[in-house]
């Protein structure tokens, strides 16, 4: 039940699923949604996201991986406003709908990156705590290999 924090770039990561920080119509965005697009084949993937949209924030939805995985699991993290609308109650539900879903379909090994810390300004720090937090008390319970993989070298 390993959790592992690394720095590097999500789409060169070896694992079962990887989360992808969408947006609420699963389509192409910046940022790391992005380059997961770009990285697994953006045509056919934004083709099965249309099938699977909308996703509400705090919710997750599992899609083929392409080349990029076996599966993507696309998770939509709250856009950050002032830590008093309920923020970190849907960051933590976007993470535990994503670990999830990667159990429902048997991943033994699945990357996060820091869901909602880019584009949608949730503070960094922050942000961390609380996937760590959330990682930790999901994989006391369940066996499975869990990156945070950290984009930014300053955290």
């Amino acid at each position: 039940m390993p959790f592992y924090i690394v720095h590097g770039d999500i789409t060169k990561m070896k694992t079962d699923a990887i989360v992808n920080a969408a947006n609420t119509h699963l389509t192409m965005g910046n940022g790391v949604c992005g380059a997961i697009f770009s990285a697994a084949g953006a045509k056919a993937l934004q083709k099965e996201c249309k099938s699977k949209a909308p996703c509400a924030t705090g919710n997750a939805v599992i899609t083929k991986g392409y080349a990029l995985a076996k599966y993507i699991i696309h998770t939509v993290g709250p856009v950050y406003i002032d830590g008093k609308h309920n923020e970190s109650e849907l960051l933590k539900a976007a993470y535990k709908n994503s670990l999830e879903l990667a159990k429902k379909y048997k991943c033994n090994s699945v990357s996060f990156p820091l869901i909602s810390a880019g584009i949608f300004g949730y503070p960094k720090i922050e942000a961390l705590k609380l996937a760590k937090d959330t990682i930790n008390e999901f994989i006391n319970k369940n066996n499975m290999d869990v990156y945070l993989v950290l984009f930014d070298k300053g955290l």
